[in-house]
């Protein structure tokens, strides 16, 4: 053990530059990320406020925007996701919106949110016609981004949790929809998956921020697609 000291002791003599460089850089990387990730959770909270609402006081809108989160092994959606469902549900059986645009990540052919959502969303009395699909929802960023872009919408009901909401209100504000947004609090009850959502949502505004300002494009685009105004079109 002696011996190993006095050998550190060397190493740390023959190497007090780079050690103290190092340390310097990683003491100012801290500082400056966590300077940004309070400027960039200060403007989600700007962005987003005075439009987040309740589900009894949301204003109608033409499309309720359903971001897509995990789906089990057996195809249905997990219980966080079939959360948001059942709040778009509500909103377009109330009347509150015409359609239902779904958008998430179907990274492969055993994996497909945007599918399980039609499937739950029809199995709870949703009339097909009135869903459409989004199969690159990749993130939250690409969700809105492909809302305005793809399919053309101006403005939207988001329906996500809400620990998610004002980052995805924010979002799609910034990206040209006229967004508003109903959070679900029902999944605090998955106390874990809660936390960790609540928790991750620092790292993630820092994340939109930094999508916004460098103005990167989805990982998918195309075409323009009709499926909205096709949906909002039947009567």
């Amino acid at each position: 053990m002696r011996g190993r000291g006095a050998a550190v002791r060397r190493w740390y003599g023959a190497h007090r530059r780079f050690v103290h460089r190092t340390l310097l850089l990683l003491v100012v990387g801290a500082v400056v990320l966590t300077g940004g990730t309070l400027a960039s959770v200060s403007w989600v909270r700007g962005e987003s406020d005075g439009h987040l609402y309740s589900e009894a006081d949301v204003p109608a809108a033409p499309v309720a925007l359903v971001l897509g989160t995990k789906v089990d092994a057996d195809g249905t959606p997990s219980p966080v996701l079939a959360a948001r469902l059942e709040i778009a549900r509500r909103l377009f059986e109330a009347g509150r919106v015409g359609a239902i645009l779904v958008s998430g990540d179907n990274m492969n052919a055993d994996y497909n949110e945007p599918e399980a959502m039609l499937r739950w969303l029809v199995d709870q009395g949703v009339p097909a016609r009135k869903v459409v699909l989004d199969y690159a929802g990749f993130d939250t960023y690409d969700s809105c981004a492909r809302a305005r872009q793809i399919f053309g919408v101006q403005r939207a009901t988001v329906v996500t949790q809400s620990f998610h909401l004002p980052r995805a209100v924010a979002l799609c504000r910034r990206l040209g929809i006229d967004a508003q947004g109903v959070g679900d609090d029902s999944a605090k009850r998955y106390s874990r998956t809660w936390r960790f959502g609540s928790l991750r949502e620092n790292g993630a505004c820092l994340k939109a921020a930094v999508d916004v300002l460098s103005g990167r494009e989805p990982a998918h685009l195309g075409r323009r697609e009709t499926g909205v105004d096709d949906a909002l079109r039947d009567a």
